[in-house]
């Protein structure tokens, strides 16, 4: 039976403090290799959430209340870390919400999304569901969006178009000089959604600059972001879209009438403050990851650059029966993808966790 949110976080209350907790570390223990189901098939944080966050969803008194004060400051905490105004700030279920929003404001049934192909599948299923058309462009040879391709596609029909950046599921990077180009010959009825859900991962780029760090001013930008990936809050389903005023209330008026919870929000917010944690998290995951290329380069098989905190390795045969291998050891990796039917994506976990992918790998009776 599928349950809502809604009713989710209804049984998250203050006599459920401790069911809070587990719920909340629930990315870092199926990432952990310790006998049961280790989960690389997300783009969680492997370490989980800070011990900050988690202190404040256990502090809450009823975090099954749905109050608008608790919304609004998340949204104003939001505004003022990216130096923006509150009335600027849309919250959503995810980055899911905000895509859904956005297609079904500037998309809809009359105009065309423009997407790269692959990329997040929720960009595409929210407009399926709204009737518009989706015109997918494959990405460059490079992996980067291919804007050209993107802007030409469009040909004055389309209404928004989505660049995930860094890229999911490939985990590369298209260069903020490009988008800045881009951005300057986009027809004015154009909106662009730049999706930044694994933009802390990136580290210090001169090719990378986040749209909300270094703000293009322009009404036709909204900014996704989310706490499900490096602050770790994947449980809780909260996201946010940064945009001029007259976009932003366009979106909020596409928005569904469900609250965030009193628990989530004081989380977010904790999460938020947390840049401490954030960094330790980058830090690691860029460790981590050259780790995992340098066992990948051991083994003689190819990867795609990433600067996210998962990796598309390649299998050099159906990636379906590398799937299959991996979960019968207990292991959950991501495949098959479009257009990459010879990789899986790989997120990065903990060290113990990405020992026992290698180990469950080698195990594999037909790997190169």
């Amino acid at each position: 039976m599928r349950i809502s949110r809604r009713t989710l976080l209804r049984h998250i209350s203050a006599g459920a403090a401790a069911m809070a907790g587990a719920a909340l570390r629930g990315s870092r223990r199926s990432l952990a290799a310790n006998g049961s189901l280790i989960r690389l098939d997300t783009d969680a944080n492997g370490y989980g959430p800070s011990a900050r966050a988690i202190a404040a969803m256990r502090r809450t008194a009823s975090a099954q209340r749905y109050e608008a004060r608790e919304e609004n400051a998340l949204r104003n905490r939001i505004a003022s870390f990216h130096r923006v105004t509150p009335d600027q700030i849309v919250l959503g279920c995810g980055t899911n919400e905000i895509l859904r929003m956005s297609a079904e404001a500037f998309a809809g049934a009359r105009k065309n999304l423009v997407v790269a192909r692959p990329t997040f599948a929720s960009a595409t299923s929210s407009v399926w569901r709204g009737g518009a058309n989706i015109i997918e462009v494959p990405l460059r040879k490079d992996y980067a969006h291919d804007l050209e391709a993107m802007l030409a596609a469009g040909d004055g029909s389309a209404g928004l178009i989505y660049v995930c950046n860094p890229n999911n599921p490939t985990g590369s990077m298209t260069r903020r000089g490009d988008l800045d180009a881009f951005l300057a010959r986009m027809p004015a009825t154009v909106h662009i959604l730049i999706d930044e859900a694994y933009g802390d991962y990136v580290g210090g780029s001169s090719e990378y600059a986040s749209f909300l760090d270094r703000q293009a001013d322009d009404r036709r930008v909204i900014v996704a972001r989310t706490f499900s990936s490096i602050h770790g809050l994947a449980d809780l389903h909260i996201g946010y879209a940064v945009a001029a005023h007259d976009t932003a209330e366009r979106l909020r008026s596409h928005r569904r009438q469900e609250e965030i919870g009193a628990g989530a929000a004081r989380a977010a917010i904790a999460a938020l403050d947390d840049v401490a944690h954030v960094r330790m998290s980058a830090t690691r995951n860029a460790d981590d990851r050259q780790e995992f290329f340098n066992q990948a380069n051991a083994r003689m098989l190819r990867t795609i650059d990433s600067r996210t905190n998962f990796v598309m390795l390649n299998t050099e045969r159906p990636s379906l029966e590398i799937v299959e291998h991996f979960k019968r050891h207990d292991v959950l990796v991501a495949g098959s993808i479009p257009s990459f039917d010879r990789y899986i994506r790989v997120t990065i976990g903990t060290p113990s966790a990405m020992r026992e992918f290698w180990r469950v790998w080698d195990l594999n009776p037909h790997k190169m």
